[in-house]
């Protein structure tokens, strides 16, 4: 019996723009596309720079719980990030994307997250054998594991004979009853499985950067260039209203003025990216979003060059 004919996916990081969804600065090689996006709050979780990406050179997001004893959870948002509150750090809420995906993206969504896609589709068959959404299915294994994260990644390795020492799907409760799934970096105590060192570890990521801490960090060869056109992918989730206060937090004049060249250079078509990357329509889009682009961006929209785009 087939149930999870779409997944339902939180996206934290570069998956919070057009332009990330795109694969734009990566030449469109991970591309994808949904079917349906919504904003999201998560709280219980901090959110960092950790993960070293396969794309490149630099550090990509990552999630970590606050409580570690309990989920890592969500509510949608109606009418988009209206009434910010910048309350990204301990006991807040951070903004997502919900994403709600066909289920034929189902390898290229793994592949994007460095996790084997025949893995990722052979537990999408447990999950249909079980009659459940995927969300819900995890949700089993995580309960069981009483929120562990480390167990967690043990019980999933032992369900599927494998673990990934990039990413690792978890499921992501919302306050609707439904369950998502989120991509969660293999964490610096262990991947779920002995042999499989993730590369958290490897570069000894053993905490969550803000960008000017990952920009002095020595243990790889980072390339700026390359750490800053990722950070604005995430950064410009906030053109859509999303909650990046966290992510703006700290940025000083210096940052601002190393983000600002690329910000203008991509802002311009944001707007076009992501209705084409979410099958969104403009009334669509405005239900869900609204019109406002999110305080935090002020100091890049504030000067930039006028554009019919809009925020």
């Amino acid at each position: 019996m087939v149930v999870n004919n779409t997944l339902l996916v939180i996206g934290y990081g570069s998956l919070l723009s057009g332009y990330g969804m795109l694969a734009e600065r990566r030449g469109g090689g991970s591309r994808l596309v949904a079917r349906d996006a919504f904003p999201v709050r998560l709280r219980n979780v901090r959110r960092g720079l950790a993960k070293p990406s396969s794309h490149g050179h630099y550090l990509a997001m990552d999630l970590e719980p606050i409580d570690p004893a309990r989920p890592i959870a969500a509510r949608a948002q109606a009418g988009g990030g209206h009434g910010h509150d910048d309350r990204g750090d301990d006991g807040g809420e951070i903004g997502g994307l919900g994403l709600v995906f066909d289920r034929h993206w189902a390898p290229l969504i793994a592949r994007r997250e460095e996790y084997n896609e025949h893995k990722f589709v052979e537990l999408i068959d447990h999950a249909d054998r079980a009659k459940l959404p995927l969300g819900e299915f995890l949700l089993g294994l995580a309960e069981r594991a009483q929120w562990n994260l480390l167990g967690y990644r043990a019980a999933l390795c032992d369900l599927v004979g494998y673990t990934s020492d990039g990413y690792i799907f978890h499921p992501l409760p919302l306050d609707d009853g439904r369950v998502a799934v989120a991509a969660i970096g293999s964490g610096f105590d262990g991947s779920g499985h002995a042999a499989v060192r993730s590369k958290r570890t490897e570069y000894g990521m053993d905490r969550l950067l803000t960008l000017a801490e990952a920009l002095r960090i020595d243990t790889f060869d980072l390339d700026r260039e390359g750490q800053v056109g990722y950070f604005v992918e995430c950064l410009l989730g906030g053109y859509h209203g999303l909650e990046i206060g966290d992510l703006a937090r700290g940025l000083d004049g210096e940052l601002e003025r190393a983000l600002r060249p690329r910000f203008d250079l991509i802002a311009p078509g944001e707007r076009a990216r992501f209705l084409s990357a979410t099958s969104l329509d403009e009334p669509r889009y405005q239900g869900a979003f609204g019109a406002a682009p999110h305080p935090a961006l002020a100091p890049f929209l504030s000067t930039r060059p006028g554009s019919n785009d809009g925020p």
